[in-house]
């Protein structure tokens, strides 16, 4: 009878094929330093910044203690302080493409010369339709990175056994891993968090918890699978260092017709103005008003994750550079969705938001305001919030009832107060949801025991069948030819990431046994400043000399 266990060998053997084929496509640029592999990075540049408007640089963490979990608002010092805490090679976790691009390159940019081998890794769950079969493929790059940065939906593959999930652990194991930001607090976000942390304990991996908005019955939780005050090093600002990160006053809007003469009076005075929308469709119709409206006077941007990978990588090196650092007076909009939510380093004037979970808001605001100076503190900058929809559906991707609490637990005219975070949060979050424990269940990692035979996997994991995450690629008919003969890197820069549901049954046509087997889109269903749009997606917007596809 086979063991329920996970194999480690497996693993070994998969990592080895995929640095294998990873050399025998990437070329002498791509060649692996084998030197390199496995080896801790050198850390102490962290413990070099000490800032007293950074109190965290100014903690000290050469605490005995292996597990960490810090909660401070954005602007404190979490990232140096949680890199400080760290003895080991290093996982670093955050939830969108956007923020682990941006943290990958300032970490490579901090260990520069240390020789540390610096490793981006970005999610692609891609669905295959083989006979019928439905099947997804973890695509990861080669082990032994010295700091690896990446989303947790990848690393929870581990607790679900989706294809791929030993070479996984067998990568992790007795590693530092660094959750930070984890801040969306659904069911089943819930669920990744506590089972994630739940198998890294097992393979003997240090965990440190960074966040600036985590509800206590989740808070407790955590520190109790960690092993408690006894192996978990806590740290917490006091309220009067709290009351030192207050930047923003907060405005109830009915609506967005209720925010034009908000953005008329920020371009007006120069200011930088920052739009967010939850949904990506949403956010093209108010980038197409916005641009016709104020593009002659300013400097108007769309970003969101229905843009070209190559585009998307373009549209974020002009958001941090170029419109962040904008000189006083000269002023910008960018329309955006949830991928300017974390870790994001950039500051702005003014924010008009669509009401989101609390958690999410807090996010958001820490994109306004955020230089710490001496000149900064004191001096609070306004966010205005959209009132919910009347629809459950227009709510989407949000829990109507969620955001309707969310903007009644909002001051109206009013300080936002740092020190008021955790209680507005705990309110909003009550307990962790029974569908939380539920899917905890359905783990392939549980009890403390492997739940899943040794040499096999979960070819659908519960995972991703409950957070819907079913994106695939797509190109547009013009980029066909190139794509066909193009390098790895060149293929991916070519490709869009749409919801599978929104081409599934549209009758496009796949390139086979290309790439990642991408949906052609027609040429009309694509725009480098809008992105990806859904309506033309559709056979009869092709271009009819392509139909031989």
């Amino acid at each position: 009878m086979r063991r329920k266990e996970w194999s480690l060998w497996r693993g070994v053997l998969m990592a080895a094929d995929g640095m294998a084929s990873a050399l025998a496509e990437g070329g002498a640029a791509e060649r692996i330093d084998a030197g390199r592999l496995f080896r801790v990075p050198d850390l102490s540049y962290y413990a070099s910044r000490r800032n007293e408007l950074y109190p965290l640089s100014l903690t000290d963490a050469a605490d005995a203690r292996p597990h960490t979990m810090v909660t401070a608002p954005t602007g404190a010092g979490k990232t140096d302080f949680l890199l400080r805490r760290c003895r080991g090679r290093v996982f670093y976790t955050l939830p969108f493409q956007a923020s682990i691009n941006a943290m990958y390159d300032r970490i490579r940019h901090d260990l520069e010369g240390t020789g540390a081998d610096v490793r981006l890794l970005h999610a692609s769950s891609m669905l295959r339709d083989e006979g019928g079969a439905w099947e997804e493929r973890i695509l990861q790059r080669h082990p032994g990175a010295a700091v690896k940065v990446m989303t947790p939906h990848q690393m929870a593959s581990v607790a679900f056994g989706v294809k791929g999930y030993e070479a996984m652990l067998a990568d992790l194991r007795g590693c530092d891993v660094i959750l930070d930001e984890i801040h969306t607090y659904g069911d089943e976000i819930q669920s990744i968090v506590l089972k994630i942390a739940e198998v890294l304990l097992s393979v003997g991996c240090r965990v440190h918890v960074g966040t600036a908005t985590m509800p206590r019955a989740l808070y407790d939780r955590m520190l109790a699978l960690l092993g408690g005050p006894e192996r978990v090093c806590e740290v917490r600002l006091p309220a009067e260092v709290l009351d030192t990160f207050d930047r923003h006053r907060v405005y109830k809007l009915a609506d967005w017709e209720a925010a034009g003469p908000v953005v008329r009076e920020a371009v007006e005075r120069g200011e930088k103005v920052l739009a967010v929308c939850n949904r990506v469709a949403r956010a093209q119709e108010l980038y197409s008003r916005l641009a016709e409206e104020y593009g002659a006077e300013v400097p108007v941007m769309l970003i969101h994750s229905r843009f070209k990978r190559g585009d998307r990588a373009g549209l974020e090196k002009r958001l941090v550079g170029e419109l962040n650092r904008l000189p006083a007076g000269e002023g910008c909009i960018v329309v955006a969705t949830q991928v300017v939510e974390v870790s994001l380093d950039i500051s702005f004037d003014v924010m008009v938001t669509e009401c989101a979970p609390l958690d999410a808001l807090v996010q958001r605001f820490g994109r306004i305001n955020r230089r710490r100076t001496p000149e900064t503190q004191g001096n609070f900058r306004p966010v205005y919030v959209v009132a919910p929809p009347d629809g459950v559906r227009d709510a989407a991707p949000y829990d109507k009832a969620v955001l309707e609490r969310s903007f009644d637990l909002l001051p109206d005219g009013d300080l936002f107060r740092e020190r008021d975070v955790q209680q507005r949060l705990d309110a909003l979050y009550e307990a962790i949801p029974a569908r939380a424990e539920e899917l905890g269940f359905l783990a392939a990692y549980r009890d403390g025991r492997w739940c899943i035979g040794g040499l096999i996997h979960h070819a659908k994991s519960v995972l991703w069948e409950k957070l819907n995450v079913d994106s695939v690629a797509c190109i547009v008919e013009g980029d066909v030819g190139r794509y066909r003969t193009a390098s790895a890197a060149e293929r991916l820069a070519m490709e869009i990431p749409v919801s599978f549901r929104t081409v599934r049954y549209n009758g496009l046509n796949r390139l086979p046994e290309c790439g990642s087997e991408p949906y052609v889109v027609p040429d009309r269903a694509y725009s480098p400043e809008t992105g990806f749009l859904s309506e033309f997606a559709r056979p009869e917007f092709e271009d009819v000399t392509n139909r031989f596809l």
